[in-house]
């Protein structure tokens, strides 16, 4: 499985991004919250990733946070919402505007979002009650800078969940280098 992609921008194309790592272009979609976060065409782009291999298809999908994977993840698993429901979903909803929207049962927020009906609306709010937990909102907003963002993505390599790597972050100073981070994270991971 592909999990993290570091390469340059070859092409944007909303909502499809072209990464050249290493000469080889991978395609991904991407929801509008991260294309519109991405650096300029030329520049280098770190994306974590989801990788779907259907019958007819193999599609990979990019997320500049581990809390959009995290809830990206949590959508494509209930029955009725495909990868494209799901990107859909993010890029109308920022993750922690989802998680307070399934928290306060607010299905009229999920229905503006193109593609989303009453009823689909509905199963969402069911099927992700709990789910989406305050610790998933935050992970978005807790990843301020570049050196947050590359410890989640060490620790996801390191085969930590989003969650428990989200929750490691919080535990940390607020301006703590990459490899102190990492250092401080795994040891209040082990505990």
């Amino acid at each position: 499985m592909i999990g993290r992609l570091t390469g340059v921008i070859a092409e944007k194309s909303p909502p499809h991004v072209l990464i050249d790592v290493q000469g080889v272009g991978y395609e991904l979609d991407v929801p509008m919250s991260s294309f519109y976060h991405l650096p300029g065409l030329g520049e280098r782009a770190t994306l974590l990733t989801h990788f779907v291999v259907r019958e007819d298809a193999q599609q990979l999908f990019g997320f500049l946070t581990a809390a959009e994977r995290s809830a990206f993840r949590q959508l494509i698993r209930i029955s009725g919402v495909g990868p494209r429901t799901a990107l859909s979903i993010l890029s109308g909803l920022s993750v922690t505007e989802l998680t307070q929207a399934i928290a306060q049962q607010q299905a009229g927020r999920l229905v503006k979002v193109p593609g989303i009906g009453k009823k689909t609306a509905e199963r969402l709010l069911l099927e992700l009650k709990g789910k989406l937990g305050p610790d998933l909102g935050t992970a978005g907003a807790a990843v301020a800078n570049d050196a947050q963002a590359d410890i989640v993505q060490a620790l996801v390599a390191l085969g930590y969940n989003d969650r428990e790597a989200a929750l490691a972050l919080k535990a940390l100073p607020p301006d703590v280098g990459v490899s102190d981070g990492i250092k401080l994270a795994l040891k209040s991971l082990s505990r």
